[in-house]
């Protein structure tokens, strides 16, 4: 059975082209015009068919999503200006030429985004400051400053340190006392990380630099019929992270001291929804713990915190990444909201809070509006006067 997200891969490849040639291109155009219009449509089931086979699964799917969405989109949306054009026009006879003109001017905003978002949006680093107040938090740790990152993706920069060199720079820059990473290092392999290693090594803070696993970390979407040597990529991740001074948290937590005060930092493996891999245990993680404490979470999937943490916990803050905003977002709105209640910036439940960050790369090199980001968290006590 072909999976639904494929039918509309394929329904948004095929309808608007056909659309459009039936009823603006047949008769007018040559040989070589119909084969410039019909290429980027047939290069793109090549593409697709490379990605569902295994085949160039980097490459092909840069390619195919970057036809669709540079391509297939703008021409979608012409379609359905001119479609609605041509319906009111069976009234109101000019709304046919207003839909066609409202359409390309649409597409050709649409093609410009995305063209922006592919070249130069999923490298326009910036940094987003949040101060996150409570009434739990101890008195030595007020105005105490986190570096929240998540979701590098590395594989996607190739061999290219430039940009990270540019990100560890202005990790520095901010002062953190603590820096956090909340998961998906990698796309596919451990190997990505190589190039890397030097550079992310930099990341230094007093309190030190603390990570937990995403969904990609696991290093299975190359190898989901290959388990052990999925197995054995994960572990040597887990090497590489350790090497580079990271304090990797798996299922586990540590001690945060300031004077007299302290606060618990936490962290587990992925805890997802199916299909994403799910090994968290926070029971586990929590163990052990001294009651009272002011505890802070690192958990990869934000849906982690409804499904589990607000109801089976007293954890006063959440921060998570994943859902990247789906690297699309224009003001307040991302698609990702259909699939996240809560998918970016800071979210409160009485007095339990939790941080989305948009992250800093993906599997695919684009981003419009959701640019990639540093976070800085910085903890508030609440008065209680």
């Amino acid at each position: 059975m072909i999976p639904l997200f494929i039918v509309l891969f394929l329904l948004l490849l095929t309808l608007p082209d056909l659309y459009i040639w039936l009823t603006f291109v047949r008769g007018v155009a040559g040989g070589w015009w119909t084969i410039a219009y019909w290429a980027p449509t047939a290069l793109a089931f090549v593409a697709l068919g490379c990605w569902l086979g295994g085949v160039w699964p980097e490459g092909s799917v840069r390619l195919f999503f970057g036809l669709l969405m540079c391509i297939a989109v703008p021409k979608a949306v012409f379609a359905l200006f001119s479609l609605v054009g041509r319906g009111v026009g069976l009234f109101a006879p000019q709304a046919g030429k207003i839909g066609t003109t409202l359409g390309i001017v649409a597409a050709i905003g649409i093609c410009t985004a995305f063209y922006y978002g592919f070249a130069h949006g999923w490298k326009r680093l910036v940094i987003r400051e949040t101060t996150v107040v409570s009434a739990g938090l101890p008195p030595a740790f007020d105005g105490y400053r986190i570096v929240h990152l998540s979701d590098l993706h590395v594989g996607t920069y190739g061999k290219d340190t430039t940009y990270l060199s540019r990100l560890v720079d202005r990790v520095d820059g901010l002062h953190p006392d603590l820096i956090v990473f909340t998961g998906d290092l990698v796309n596919l392999s451990s190997d990505e990380l190589d190039p890397f290693l030097g550079v992310l090594s930099r990341l230094r803070a007093p309190d030190g630099v603390y990570s937990v696993l995403g969904n990609h970390d696991y290093c299975t979407y190359r190898r989901l019929d290959r388990p052990h040597e999925a197995a054995r990529d994960h572990a040597v991740l887990i090497d590489h992270e350790r090497a580079m001074g990271w304090n990797l948290l798996l299922n586990e937590h540590r001690m945060l001291h300031r004077g007299r005060d302290s606060i618990a930092l936490i962290g587990v493996e992925n805890d997802g929804r199916s299909p994403f891999t799910s090994r968290g245990d926070l029971p586990r993680a929590m163990r052990g713990l001294p009651e009272g404490v002011f505890k802070i979470l690192l958990s990869h999937d934000p849906s982690h915190w409804r499904r589990e943490v607000l109801p089976a916990s007293d954890i006063q803050l959440t921060l998570s990444g994943h859902t990247h905003a789906m690297q699309l977002k224009v003001g307040r709105f991302s698609p990702s909201r259909w699939s996240y209640p809560e998918w970016g910036g800071l979210y409160r439940e009485g007095d339990r809070q939790l941080f989305v960050s948009l992250g800093l790369g993906g599997a695919i090199p684009f981003r419009f509006g959701a640019w990639p980001e540093i976070d800085l968290l910085v903890l508030q006590r609440e008065s209680t006067e």
